[in-house]
Parts: structure tokens; C-alpha cells; sequence
């Protein structure tokens, strides 16, 4: 049983540690986008649910002796793919969709290593059960839970504030060469062994019917529709970082643990209790997050005991369901295939049909009908005694009524919407706050919960510089200060509503990099800003980062920072690297504005560090809210070289960027999200 336990381990622990080390290692080179994590959990769950269907093919049609030769055939071809680092070629040249760019990368880089760690849990469970007549082998299954979620949690807290991307994905590389050795070593041991004569389990098992296999599937779907939901909603709002993208696949690994330990951590009684308050919080809480924000110390907290409790309902009744050991791969292959098809509805699907984020407030409604459903077909007629009895009247009654109120939510949100749109890097609606008759109506950009950009529909007033952007600001005063020299070069990363343009004269030019083709869209479409200026504007579509690599020298007076998705910043805009990208661009006195108004982040001791590393001064703008105005609070830092200094008007309305609180140098290979955090 050790051998099979310390095989089992390993290989869920690497099969769960190299998710974040690669998903962050190409986070930079696809905007920093939160969908970037997405997309890696769709191939890494349609990837488990082939390595099941290998296990299960492996285990149905090959003899003990074949099955060994062939997993390990397999396992020495794996090491080719060593060390698992992607490649640069796979950068992206352009603004097109990266989804599917994505999925091609991973299954280059770790398709074959991923596919073979993710069919060790079966085969051996199936070999277990096997060798040893009898043993039920679920224990086997929650202690690979836990092997997996131990590789989440530490990574966070352990591999990621030490190591580089690199070394993390040297580390790993070593430790799958130690796992092919043992899982090999494991797999001789087995098919050297005489096999068990199964007869009596296939005389002893019934065998499952056509709704039984469709309710294995659909419960694991509906948790896995639940994971990639909170973790879309968390990483949009807060930010795309490892932390918040394995708080959520931890607790979704708790419950299996929980679940398919022997001594079972599911009870019915409590469960579904909580299960009906948390159904009703989260929808309020998505319901309000359609129309303003929920507090982060209350969203996260909320979401994730949210997302427990689902999970747990979910994966409990599945367990309650479990069959006969002879149908072991076919449980767990269902299982996987139920995980994949919530993967490809959020990842591939709900982009493509949906305008916005819906697969919260479905995923809750369908959670809560499902489990409902199972109820009614149970065996125990305490939970279902029958349609009249009032126990079932009220669960439905209650979700319907909360089907009701998402939907309601929903409809007005798309009502206020001028445009509501969605793709790969998020949620983007246009709404007015009235007519355009009245003086001081507006028109705003909303990219998830935040607000990017407003601009009066008055003619009169449409070319004033709102929200962040301000004349006070830190951009605005480094603007201001240049043009008194003369005609100038601005170069601006974020578009959104192209605002900054309401400052261009004639003769100035500015230069806008946008990763999103429908905010340039939006942009020209909906806004005034680009198409009234008076300066000559240019969009470069793409990612900032890496147009910006491509170009020669551009020679920007001013060289504005401003990329933010939502409320989740993009890391390598922020790196050592970047900074000497950006000062390659700048004039030897030219100004580097980086915005960092944030709710969640405290951006300033990365910006302190990033001067000091490159030797520029650095001045912090603070500036108030002036609602008169649709003047936002904005924290700006404004940087430049010594030799130039900054003139009496920055001086006069900046402080010194300094921070008691010390991180270590962001870098390319890099960043620790935690140290920032409010």
C-alpha cells in the first residue's frame, strides 16, 4: 500500500504544481489577461479526462503484462518534453483571439507529461483493486486529492516567493524525472504479479444505468462550471495571480478529499442547509456586483465558502452514487469528462454566446436544481416522501425565486447597456447616465465592476479630460508640463476610452496601445475622444509590451501606464524589464506616468523598487475626487532621470515615493502579488 500511496502523491502533486509555474510563466506574453487562467484549466481538465480515458482503455482491453509495457514506453517518451518551459515562439505577433494559441502552447510544452501524471491515479486505483481482491481503492483517490491540493497551497506560499519561473520550472523537471523512475518501478511490481480473478465482483456488480452515468456527469460539471466562475470573477476584479487562481482549485480538491475519504465528510442534514443560504448570498452578492462592487475582504471570503459548500453538495451526492470497483474507470472517467464539459462551457462556450459574465448566476440556479433532482430519485424517502409533502415545494419554491432575482438582475444590467460585449479579455459595456440633452449627462466604459473612462455627451464639454485623467492628476501635470516646451509625443498603454487624447494640440501625437480589438472598437464607436482630438493619434493593436519590443525608439515626452483589466493589473508591465522597455521609448528627460490607483493593491513599493533598480527619480500624485467634475481619485507615479529632474509645477504637487514596506525586484521571472496586497 506505501508504494501505491507514495506514487499516488507524487504524481498528484506534480500534476497540480506545474498548472500555476506554467500558467504564470505565459501570463505576460497574453496581456496578463485573468482569462489566461481559464483557458489553462480547460486543456488541463480535458487532459485529465484523456489520461482517464487511457486509464480506462488501458485497464478494459490490455493484458497486465501489456499494460505495464505500454505506460512505460510512454513514461521514457515523456522525458523528450524536459525541461517544461515554453517556447518564445509562441508569443503572439498580433491582436488575435489567444485561446486557441494557448491550448496549442500547453499541449507542446507539457501535453504528454501532463496527460501521463493525470492517468496514474486510475490505473493504480484499477491495479490496486486488482491485486488486492476486495480493497475498496476510493482512499486512494482522496489522498491524490490531497497530494493536489497540497501542490496548490504551497505554491503560493512556498515555490513562488523563492523561485524564479525558470528555476520553478527547472525544479519541476527534475522531480518528473524521479516520478517516471517510481511509477515505473510501481508499474513492474503490479504487472509481475498474478492478477486476481474479477468473476465474483462481475457476478456481485450491477451494472450502472444511462442516468445514473448522466448524473455522475452532470454533478462534477456543475462544480466545475462553480470553480472557473469564482475564479473568472475573483481574478477580473482583484487580480490574475496564482493566489486567487489556487484558493478556488484548492477548496473545489478539499471537497473531493473531504468526500471520498472512507469515513466519508458529507452529511446530507447540515449540507443542505447551508447549501440553500449560500446559493441565496452569493446571488445577492453577484446581483449587486452587476450594478456596483462588492468589498474584496467581503467578496473573496464570501465566494470561496461559497464555492465549498456547492462543491462539497455536488461531489457528495456523486459520492453517494459511487459504484462496484469493476466500474471504477468508468466512474472516474465520467467524472473527468463531467470536469472537462464545465471547462469548455466556461472557457470555449459562454465567450462566444454570452455578453457578459453569466455562468455565475446560471451555474447557481443549475447547482441548486440538480441537487433537487438527485433528491427526488433518492432512495430515502425522508428526503423526497413525495411532491405534496412541503420540504420539496419549498426548495423549489426558493429557486425559482432565485432564478427569478438573477434573472431580473441580469435583464436590467443588459437594459442599462448601450453595448455589452465579451471575448477573451473580458466584459465590456457603454451605458449613459441620461440624455444627451442634459448638460452633465455621461457616457462610461465599464470593463467588469470598473469604471475605464467617461466622457460628457454635451458637445460643449465632451473634450474635458474626466475620471482618472483629470488636468490635476499625475498624467495630466506631466502632460501640461511638456507642452510648455512645445509639440509633443505621448505614448499611452490602455486605451479604453482614448480620454488622454482630449489633451493633444495640433502638431502633438499620440500613439495608444490596446491588446483588446473591441475597445479600439468602443473607442471609435461610442466616444468622442480619438476622433475630436487635435493632435494626430494612432492605435497600435496588440500587447503593449511586446509592440513596444518590436518598435524602434519612439522618443515619447510622456509615456502614460494605464492597463489595468478590471481591477487586475498586468505583472509585466510592472517588471524591471519593463521599465527598460519603456525608458528606451522615453526622450533622455521624458516622463514615465504609471497608474496605481487600485482597491485591493498597493503598487507603490513595486514602483519604489523599479526606480531605484533603474536609477531614476520617482514622484508620487495623489489626487481627490472632485465629483463636479467627474474627477476620480487617482494615484499617479511619475518617473524620470536625474540629469532632467522634474519642474517646479510636479514638484509643487507630488511627495517623494517612498514606502515602509520593502519588496523584493519585480522581474520578468519574478513578482509576489501577497506582499502588495491591502
Amino acid at each position: 500500500m506505501a508504494l501505491y500511496a507514495l506514487t499516488t502523491l507524487v504524481s498528484a502533486f506534480l500534476l497540480f504544481q506545474v498548472q500555476p509555474v506554467i500558467a504564470k510563466t505565459i501570463l505576460p506574453w497574453f496581456g496578463g489577461s485573468a482569462a489566461v487562467w481559464t483557458t489553462c484549466l480547460l486543456f488541463f481538465q480535458v487532459v485529465l479526462l484523456l489520461g482517464y480515458l487511457y486509464a480506462h482503455a488501458l485497464i478494459r482491453y490490455l493484458s497486465p503484462r501489456l499494460q505495464v509495457l505500454v505506460h512505460a514506453v510512454l513514461l521514457l517518451a515523456s522525458a523528450w518534453a524536459l525541461p517544461v518551459h515554453p517556447a518564445t515562439r509562441w508569443k503572439p505577433a498580433g491582436p488575435e483571439d489567444p485561446t486557441y494559441v494557448i491550448l496549442m502552447l500547453l499541449a507542446t510544452t507539457v501535453g504528454l507529461p501532463y496527460f501521463l501524471l493525470s492517468s496514474t491515479g486510475p490505473l493504480l486505483q484499477a491495479w490496486y483493486a486488482r491485486r488486492y481482491q476486495g480493497a475498496m481503492p476510493y482512499r486512494l483517490y482522496a489522498l491524490s486529492n490531497a497530494g493536489s491540493m497540497f501542490s496548490l497551497l504551497s505554491y503560493p506560499v512556498l515555490f513562488e516567493p523563492a523561485f524564479t519561473t525558470h528555476q520553478q520550472a527547472g525544479i519541476w523537471s527534475l522531480a518528473y524525472g524521479a516520478f517516471i523512475v517510481l511509477c515505473g518501478f510501481t508499474a513492474v511490481r503490479t504487472g509481475t504479479r498474478s492478477a486476481v480473478s474479477m468473476r465474483a465482483d462481475r457476478e456481485a456488480s450491477g451494472k450502472p444505468g444511462l442516468r445514473l452515468y448522466a448524473t455522475w456527469m452532470a454533478l462534477p460539471a456543475c462544480a466545475s462550471v462553480l470553480l472557473l466562475a469564482t475564479t473568472n470573477h475573483l481574478s477580473q476584479n482583484v487580480a490574475a495571480i496564482p493566489f486567487l487562481w489556487v484558493l478556488p482549485l484548492s477548496i473545489y480538491l478539499l471537497t473531493f478529499i473531504l468526500c471520498f475519504e472512507g469515513s466519508g465528510g458529507y452529511r446530507r442534514k447540515p449540507y443542505l442547509r447551508m447549501l440553500a443560504v449560500s446559493l441565496w448570498v452569493m446571488g445577492i452578492a453577484v446581483g449587486i456586483d452587476m450594478h456596483g462592487n462588492v468589498p474584496i475582504k467581503i467578496m473573496v471570503p464570501l465566494f470561496a465558502a461559497g464555492l465549498y459548500v456547492c462543491s462539497m453538495a455536488c461531489h457528495g451526492e456523486l459520492v453517494r452514487l459511487k459504484p462496484h470497483p469493476r466500474y471504477l474507470t468508468h466512474f472516474y472517467l465520467t467524472i473527468s469528462a463531467g470536469g472537462a464539459a464545465g471547462g469548455l462551457l466556461v472557457g470555449l462556450v459562454a465567450p462566444h454566446i454570452f455578453n457578459a459574465y453569466y455562468e455565475m448566476p446560471l451555474g447557481l440556479v443549475a447547482c441548486g436544481a440538480l441537487v433537487l433532482m438527485v433528491l427526488q430519485h433518492d432512495g430515502e424517502p425522508m428526503w423526497y416522501p413525495s411532491w405534496r409533502h412541503p420540504a420539496p415545494l419549498v426548495a423549489w419554491t426558493l429557486l425559482l425565486g432565485l432564478a427569478a432575482f438573477l434573472g431580473l438582475q441580469m435583464r436590467d444590467s443588459a437594459r442599462v447597456a448601450r453595448v455589452a460585449v465579451r471575448n477573451f479579455y473580458g466584459e465590456l459595456r457603454v451605458q449613459d447616465s441620461g440624455p444627451a440633452s442634459v448638460p452633465y449627462s455621461t457616457r462610461t466604459l465599464i470593463h467588469g465592476t470598473i469604471d475605464h473612462g467617461e466622457q460628457y455627451l454635451d458637445p460643449a464639454r465632451r473634450g474635458y479630460p474626466t475620471t482618472y485623467y483629470g488636468p490635476h492628476t499625475g498624467v495630466g501635470i506631466a502632460i501640461h508640463e511638456r507642452q510648455a516646451r512645445g509639440a509633443i509625443r505621448v505614448g499611452v498603454i490602455g486605451l479604453g476610452t482614448g480620454t488622454l487624447a482630449a489633451y493633444g494640440r495640433p502638431g502633438d501625437y499620440y500613439r495608444f496601445y490596446e491588446i483588446n480589438p473591441l475597445v479600439l472598437r468602443i473607442a471609435q464607436s461610442e466616444f468622442f475622444f480619438l476622433r475630436d482630438s487635435r493632435a494626430n493619434v494612432d492605435v497600435v493593436l496588440g500587447d503593449a509590451r511586446l509592440s513596444l519590443e518590436r518598435e524602434a525608439p519612439q522618443d515619447f515626452d510622456v509615456l502614460a501606464v494605464d492597463a489595468f483589466s478590471s481591477d487586475s493589473i498586468p505583472l509585466h508591465l510592472l517588471t524591471r524589464e519593463a521599465m527598460s522597455v519603456f525608458f528606451r521609448h522615453l526622450k533622455p528627460d521624458g516622463v514615465l506616468a504609471v497608474h496605481i490607483t487600485n482597491r485591493c493593491l498597493d503598487l507603490g513599493p513595486v514602483l519604489a523598487g523599479e526606480s531605484h533598480s533603474a536609477g531614476k527619480l520617482a514622484r508620487v500624485v495623489d489626487t481627490r475626487a472632485d465629483d463636479t467634475e467627474r474627477i476620480f481619485a487617482a494615484k499617479w507615479v511619475l518617473m524620470t532621470a536625474p540629469p532632467s529632474g522634474f519642474d517646479r509645477q510636479v514638484m509643487g504637487n507630488s511627495l517623494p515615493l517612498g514606502s515602509k514596506r520593502i519588496v523584493r525586484l519585480w522581474t520578468d521571472d519574478y513578482s509576489n502579488l501577497l506582499q502588495v496586497l491591502k
